[in-house]
């Protein structure tokens, strides 16, 4: 995706438009079937698309001739080609779609440019759009919390290792995985695997805990590796393992005191996939063993 394009999820009544920001045209470009899912409550929106796009082109209809197809990631985490309209487009097409949102959904519309232009010139409001957008999930301000710190400590971490040779994102992900290990038994694909997960952020499916040790992990890397400045991917490598197993030292603490695991299969997805069954190794139950 060009690097003036941005995809996003808004909200309009705790319901997900995905949406992709142009920076450029400082404009939205909206997911037609999210819009028309929110508008008409379908139980099958994509056929309702499709019916009306058909109606529209032969009725010449210059909406449809001004639609973009974006890839976005789907409910089955899979990239799939997406119509979309931008703001203008939206507006049209809501002229030919019958509800009783149309007006309150038109008033959400002209407010998002404006917000999204006034978070350069204030980027607290950024930060309270993603606040915003998580407790909208249902995650708890504590989770939250900890979620926007272990962002700001990932940035610090990452400074780090950029100071210690590391610049290919092959390399990050097998530091991450080292400190992952350290404490999880698991590199980050097992660990999504583990949750049923796919494409999905693994992080924004983690209870408290795993977010805390998680930040433990990564912030004990980050120091030892302050102190003994490591060069190049190796010792990088040994840095990040023992990171991961203070985080381990914390990990078993806390199911010694708390007498059950301090990992989840849980996450926060509201579908699960299920065209396949994965078998995948039960780590989690290793150290209780």
């Amino acid at each position: 995706m060009n690097n003036k394009l941005e995809a996003i999820s808004n909200l309009f009544e705790d319901k997900e438009i995905r949406s992709i920001w142009d920076a450029e045209k400082e404009d939205y470009y909206f997911s037609v079937i999210d819009v028309i899912s929110v508008l008409t409550e379908s139980n099958d929106p994509s056929h309702y698309w499709r019916t009306l796009k058909s109606r529209m082109i032969k009725e010449g209809n210059e909406t449809v001739t001004n639609c973009d197809t974006f890839k976005l990631k789907a409910k089955d985490g899979k990239m799939r080609n997406t119509d979309m309209l931008d703001t203008k487009g939206i507006f049209r097409l809501i002229e030919s779609v019958p509800s009783q949102k149309a007006e309150p959904f038109k008033i959400w519309l002209a407010n998002l440019g404006s917000e999204r232009i006034d978070e350069v010139f204030d980027p607290e409001i950024a930060v309270n759009r993603a606040v915003n957008y998580y407790r909208n999930k249902g995650y708890t301000d504590e989770w939250i919390k900890r979620r926007l710190t272990g962002i700001v400590d990932r940035f610090k971490l990452t400074d780090v290792w950029k100071e210690g040779g590391i610049t290919k994102p092959i390399e990050y992900a097998l530091l991450t995985n080292e400190i992952y290990k350290g404490w999880s038994g698991m590199k980050a694909s097992e660990y999504k695997a583990y949750k049923g997960l796919r494409k999905e952020s693994l992080r924004d499916n983690m209870t408290d805990i795993e977010i805390a040790l998680t930040n433990i992990g990564e912030i004990a890397a980050r120091d030892i590796a302050r102190e003994e400045h490591p060069q190049g991917l190796n010792e990088n490598l040994h840095v990040a393992k023992r990171g991961g197993n203070v985080a381990k030292g914390a990990r078993d603490l806390y199911e010694i005191e708390t007498k059950k695991s301090a990992i989840s299969n849980k996450n926060a997805l509201s579908y699960k996939y299920i065209d396949e069954v994965k078998q995948i190794e039960d780590k989690v139950g290793v150290n209780n063993e």
